[in-house]
């Protein structure tokens, strides 16, 4: 007979569950911390031209190693006030249409484009979808894949479904070491799959979405190490290794003709992720 006081086992933590919290960790930089570290000279654009500003998207004209460029990233903030102003980084239509604007000054002036992404997903309010959130990612993913200018992204924490994609179609996508990059969050899928939210540690797993599965899957460039601990233990380093790793794609970019960077950007989305069929003769 059962012991009346025994406890019931408890699963062991996942190694994709381990990754999920280090990037969601409360202390991690946010994009914005890595916005300063790494630019110069920052000058922010307001506005989308159609409705209003939205806070939550940081549009900026700025300087990397001296070159013009814009700088695009989504506000977490870290007090109780700052995260309801910014919706804990998800953006609005307005957030997404201010990015395109920018970017299309960008492609006017010749400035290539650099975004920092932590962000789990757009905003579903029933504001946001009356005013077109889909449709204002979808218009992003549209242009950004045609923009005449390089363009880098880096995934800092998490990076969640079209939310993150619209400011994501780049020539080099990057990614650290542990953030996390999915269509889905492992609460909505397990939500989705199981009905039961409780059961994110196997989504995770299951959802294939910490950086070195993303990397196999195609679906992004380079995998950016972090100190040990992760980027809160060590801003600074974290800084110094994300530098390192933009100079040298910017630099390979900056080399490519014009028409060679376009097809390369095309090719690489055109065959992202692709299910390869191997057939074994027996």
């Amino acid at each position: 007979m059962p012991e009346l006081d025994a406890k019931p086992a408890v699963a062991p933590v996942t190694q994709a569950w381990r990754k999920t919290e280090v990037a969601r960790n409360p202390q991690r930089p946010h994009p914005v911390n890595f916005v300063d570290a790494l630019f110069t000279d920052v000058s922010e654009v307001f506005g989308d031209r159609c409705f209003g500003d939205d806070p939550a998207i940081l549009a900026a004209m700025a300087r990397f190693d001296g070159d013009a460029v814009l700088v695009l990233c989504n506000r977490k903030g870290r007090t109780t006030r700052e995260r309801m102003q910014f919706r804990f980084g998800s953006p609005e239509p307005e957030g997404y249409r201010k990015s395109l604007r920018a970017m299309k000054l960008a492609e006017k002036f010749g400035r290539p484009v650099f975004s920092f992404l932590d962000l789990a997903g757009a905003y579903p309010g029933l504001g946001a979808e009356e005013r077109g959130q889909g449709e204002a990612i979808a218009r992003n993913l549209i242009e950004m894949s045609q923009l005449r200018i390089p363009t880098l992204t880096t995934i800092t924490g998490e990076g969640g479904s079209g939310g993150a994609l619209a400011l994501a179609v780049a020539d080099r996508v990057l990614m650290l070491e542990n953030a996390i990059y999915s269509v889905i969050s492992p609460e909505g899928c397990a939500s989705i799959m199981w009905k039961d939210a409780s059961k994110r540690q196997q989504a995770a797993e299951a959802l294939k979405y910490t950086a070195p599965n993303v990397a196999a899957l195609g679906c992004v460039d380079d995998v950016i190490a972090e100190p040990a601990d992760g980027a809160q233990a060590d801003p600074v380093a974290a800084f110094d290794l994300i530098r390192e790793s933009l100079r040298r794609h910017y630099l390979e970019l900056k080399a490519l003709p014009l028409d060679v960077l376009l097809e390369k950007r095309y090719q690489k989305f055109r065959g992202m992720a692709e299910a390869c069929t191997v057939t074994s003769s027996r």
